[in-house]
């Protein structure tokens, strides 16, 4: 059934000021039913056309009066049809509110954080991986924290976030958790991603980030040596746990597996591939893409060791890994048996894989990335510092060309 909308603008003579002006008013009327407002402007009494419904002569004041209640009406028309397009009740009512501003729920950023991150929950396993989700709710409770002690707030509109809220928030990471600058703005591009959420669906009329820049500082990552790794090898520990534990990082040593995606690793996941030898083809779990992994010697060791392992019987999972928290505790009282003067967490094993296993002894970068399921090869460049041996190594064989070169130029 279609509505049937008319507007009509008048004034109220009996209500004029001393200077004779009196207010104008809009009558909007859906259906029978009636909704005023006053559209903030005054006018002679005089010089209005009750008939026409508009300012009377050609004057300045009139033209741009008439231009204005022009204005007015056409935009009232474009909020029937936005109405009409969202598929929402068209009543006189809806159109004043609307045009008056007052139908717009004010979005509060804690409470827009929340259902993204509802949404993030549901979608693990699908889109996000749970250490995403996780990351998700940390920089939630994070700016939670600095709503309340900035502002002394539960929470604000979302309306009301600019660069110096985000200026703020940065400090607040860096002093008071005393974060570091490249977690702090992994934080910061979290909530990044909240704000640009609320700007595609107009809930805020400009991007606070438009002016904000910072990047990541790129940092030496820490990895084993192939003394050391041949040392927590060798070294004979005094329970069985830390044995297990030893065993999963160099298994992660010799395949590059991530602690999410080697706690995941089913026996499925062990083809035979082309080379006849087997491999790991799975998908990691941080980004979905996949690795494709030949098994070492080493690596094939461990997981013959523990075929058959009372933690493993009757399921599909090739290694019986602890939790992560559990591991890298582990990890460190075996840091300290082996002699081993670096902080020893299980993703070191990933950083050991990609420079001292594959890079160091000529494995070409673009392989590397493959094996580690990197989606473009800056990233693993961050993981794969070349040690100075192979540098080394590479400069002998120019050296003995040259050497060879000189050799022959002098007989000749």
């Amino acid at each position: 059934m279609k509505n049937s909308l008319s507007l009509l603008f008048y004034i109220k003579k009996s209500k004029s000021d001393k200077f004779g002006k009196a207010n104008i008013y809009l009558r909007i009327t859906v259906d029978g039913k009636r909704s005023e407002l006053s559209i903030r402007r005054k006018i002679h009494v005089d010089n209005w056309n009750s008939d026409a419904n508009m300012a009377r002569g050609n004057s300045c004041e009139s033209q741009e009066i008439n231009r204005c209640l022009a204005t007015i009406k056409n935009k009232i028309y474009l909020l029937e049809q936005e109405l009409i397009a969202n598929d929402e009740k068209i009543t006189a009512y809806n159109l004043r509110n609307k045009y008056l501003g007052k139908d717009a729920k004010v979005r509060m950023v804690l409470d827009v954080f929340k259902e993204h991150n509802a949404k993030v929950e549901k979608l693990i396993g699908k889109d996000f991986a749970p250490g995403t989700a996780e990351r998700y709710r940390t920089a939630k409770k994070h700016i939670e924290n600095y709503i309340k002690l900035e502002f002394k707030k539960n929470d604000i509109p979302i309306k009301d976030v600019d660069l110096k809220f985000i200026n703020g928030f940065e400090y607040y990471l860096k002093t008071t958790r005393n974060c570091s600058h490249n977690t702090t703005i992994k934080y910061i591009t979290n909530f990044k991603k909240i704000i640009r959420i609320a700007y595609a669906n107009n809930w805020i009329s400009k991007d606070p980030f438009y002016y904000w820049k910072s990047r990541l500082k790129i940092v030496d990552r820490e990895f084993l040596s192939e003394e050391e790794i041949q040392k927590m090898v060798e070294k004979e520990l005094h329970t069985p746990r830390l044995d297990q534990v030893k065993d999963i990082f160099i298994f992660c040593c010799f395949t590059g597996l991530a602690y999410a995606d080697v706690k995941k690793l089913s026996k499925n996941d062990i083809v035979i591939g082309i080379d006849g030898e087997r491999w790991i083809k799975t998908k990691r779990t941080k980004t979905d893409t996949r690795s494709n992994i030949p098994i070492l010697p080493t690596a094939e060791a461990i997981m013959d060791k523990y075929e058959g392992h009372s933690d493993l019987i009757n399921g599909k999972k090739v290694l019986p890994v602890l939790s992560n928290q559990k591991m890298n505790a582990y990890l460190k009282e075996i840091a300290d048996l082996c002699e081993i003067n670096k902080n020893l967490t299980f993703h070191l094993a990933r950083h050991t894989f990609a420079t001292t296993v594959t890079l160091t002894n000529g494995v070409p970068i673009e392989s590397v990335s493959k094996m580690l399921g990197h989606k473009s090869l800056k990233t693993t460049q961050h993981y794969a510092k070349i040690l100075d041996r192979k540098v080394s190594d590479d400069m002998k064989l120019l050296r003995n060309k040259f050497s060879t070169q000189k050799e022959i130029d002098n007989v000749g």
